[in-house]
């Protein structure tokens, strides 16, 4: 069986850069969905589904990286890192103040990780676009929710300094014994 290992937090925070820097290295990745959730929805005229349809967002949000999670468990003692995890929907529910559905919260259960790393705030990383609309002022309370859901399901996330992709990367991997 494998080590699940998420990279989480806010948005803006340098995940996906990380996660970049770490499928070059030759490691199993699997990347963030959210924005293709989002470009779908676009393509089927909501611009922003997330916020007009936060329940349906979710659930194909969910649903990706559920099979993400369950593709991976067929690795065989080969470390897979995940750009999010299954908590960080339920978080991002909890920021909108919305309910998770019941299946979510089971799904929390059953589906664990081995391994959660967060990386924090950091305005001078954090940008804007089309995809990523949070300020920096909500990334942080975004994080903040991520923060607490992983912490309520039992989990101790370990913090990712601020530094350069490599230092940051680098960070992961000696915390893991991968180098």
């Amino acid at each position: 069986m494998s080590l699940k290992i998420v990279l989480t937090g806010g948005p803006g925070t340098g995940k996906t850069t990380i996660m970049k820097q770490l499928h070059a290295l030759g490691h199993d990745c699997q990347h963030e969905i959210s924005r293709q959730v989002i470009l779908q929805g676009q393509k089927n005229g909501v611009e922003q589904l997330f916020l007009k349809d936060p329940l349906a967002f979710s659930q194909a949000l969910f649903e990706g990286r559920k099979t993400q999670y369950l593709q991976a468990a067929h690795q065989i003692q080969k470390p897979v890192f995940f750009d999010r995890g299954l908590p960080d929907v339920v978080a991002y529910m909890d920021y909108l103040n919305q309910q998770s559905p019941e299946q979510f919260l089971r799904d929390l259960d059953l589906h664990r990780y081995d391994h959660v790393f967060i990386l924090p705030p950091w305005e001078a990383i954090h940008t804007q676009d089309n995809e990523r609309y949070e300020s920096f002022e909500q990334g942080q309370k975004i994080h903040h929710f991520i923060a607490k859901r992983y912490e309520d399901l039992g989990y101790t996330p370990i913090v990712v300094p601020t530094g350069s992709v490599a230092q940051r990367t680098n960070y992961i991997l000696n915390y893991l014994q991968l180098l």
